[in-house]
């Protein structure tokens, strides 16, 4: 104990990074377990899509789209999204909802702009595409 307390004051620096480094840790698993919008796994997505008959929203771009997409998805541009146009999707809000972009971490912002128009389960697919492509899951092109 007494060499951890001295390596701490020899280097302030590097303990309070790791510190903060640390705080911030329990900040991101606090917040995305209290958080509305759920990620789900690609196993977690395929069992709504198919038990639930979820909609899939791909808001990658047009070019992305065009390489592969999860079958049946729906293209609506980001920055669509980003200005609160879900005009598209009025019908579906009640349904479960997937977003899908590239990695997992676009998608909740409009997901949690979603859930302030009304819809009553959106979910982001943790992972992405890239996810999906890495599971060996059916893509459409």
């Amino acid at each position: 104990m007494q060499q951890f307390i001295e390596f701490i004051g020899n280097h302030y620096l590097l303990s309070s990074a790791w510190v903060a480094l640390a705080v911030l840790l329990v900040y991101s698993f606090v917040t995305s377990s209290f958080s509305p919008v759920k990620e789900l796994s690609t196993h977690e997505a395929t069992m709504l899509m198919n038990k639930e008959d979820a909609v899939v929203v791909d808001i990658r771009s047009q070019n992305e789209f065009k390489k592969g997409h999860i079958l049946g998805a729906k293209q609506i541009p980001a920055e669509k999204m980003n200005q609160g146009d879900f005009s598209s999707l009025e019908n579906s809000k009640d349904k479960p909802i997937i977003l899908v972009c590239a990695m997992g971490m676009s998608a909740k912002k409009p997901a949690m702009d979603m859930l302030k128009k009304g819809f009553t389960r959106v979910n982001v697919l943790k992972g992405g595409m890239n996810a999906w492509s890495s599971a060996n899951l059916p893509l459409a092109k």
